[in-house]
């Protein structure tokens, strides 16, 4: 066996290790890219990351997410807030799962940078109460809001008027409170009332009760101070008829009887 053929012999195997641990790299992620306390596993069909951090005690999204990332599991946890742009570079995201959690609120961006590819958004079972008028209005994924405390105001019905391709989404939503007091309880879909409106005339009408009582007011005082000057001018008069008369000089009456 000459010098060449045994180099060859010996870099054959070489190669093939190389190429499984390429492999290997591109199958199973490394540990730094995973988010502690969750497990990430590529998945071949969507070319991506399946991301799961189910029942992992979180209190907080991780922020170091693979950005690959195409299935979030954060379900069963104690998450409470989605910040603004929580999800922002994870573009090829196409289901989210935040179901049992302690989410209250939602603002604007929660959702920011993966409305386009998002498919299933699961919201359900947590304790979301408020959302930002536009919360959803980029939007095309399915949205599960199931179980959730909705107060019912007018910021909610613009919310709900953003997922107008989601109306199996809407008429899940259940007022819990509301604007309206015969609406606790009810289908959210069932308010017929304009409630950005009704916030408005309640907001006028709190206006003119303010405007009508400062005038109250004002007419109290005029009143008030015009009586007061009247009971002052009547006690100055008074004490003027009270004082006694000045007696006249004997030559002021010479001069009238003069006169006369």
């Amino acid at each position: 066996m000459t010098l060449l053929d045994l180099w060859l012999s010996r870099s054959i195997p070489m190669c093939l290790l190389l190429q499984s641990l390429v492999l290997m790299a591109l199958c199973f992620p490394s540990a730094s890219m995973c988010p502690k306390g969750c497990m990430c596993q590529r998945d071949p069909h969507l070319h991506g990351l399946n991301v799961t951090c189910s029942q992992s005690r979180l209190k907080e999204i991780p922020p170091s997410l693979p950005v690959d990332t195409v299935l979030l599991r954060l379900d069963h946890n104690q998450i409470g807030a989605v910040p603004d742009q929580a999800f922002h570079g994870l573009r090829l995201l196409r289901e989210l799962n935040l179901s049992y959690n302690a989410v209250e609120t939602l603002g604007e961006g929660s959702f920011s940078g993966i409305e386009a590819a998002l498919q299933v958004l699961d919201l359900s079972h947590n304790r979301i109460t408020s959302v930002h008028k536009d919360a959803f209005a980029r939007l095309k994924a399915r949205v599960i809001v199931d179980d959730n405390p909705w107060h019912c105001d007018c910021a909610l019905q613009q919310a709900i008027s953003g997922m107008a391709h989601n109306h199996e989404a809407s008429a899940r939503v259940l007022c819990r409170s509301s604007e309206l007091l015969d609406q606790e309880g009810r289908p959210f879909l069932a308010v017929d009332t304009d409630l950005c409106n009704l916030t408005k005339r309640t907001t006028d009408y709190a206006m003119l009760v303010t405007m009508f009582g400062w005038f109250a007011m004002v007419i109290s005082y005029v009143v008030y101070y015009v009586r007061q000057n009247q009971e002052d001018a009547r006690r100055h008069l008074e004490y003027l008829k009270s004082l006694p008369s000045k007696p006249k000089k004997p030559d002021e009456a010479d001069d009238i009887s003069t006169v006369v």
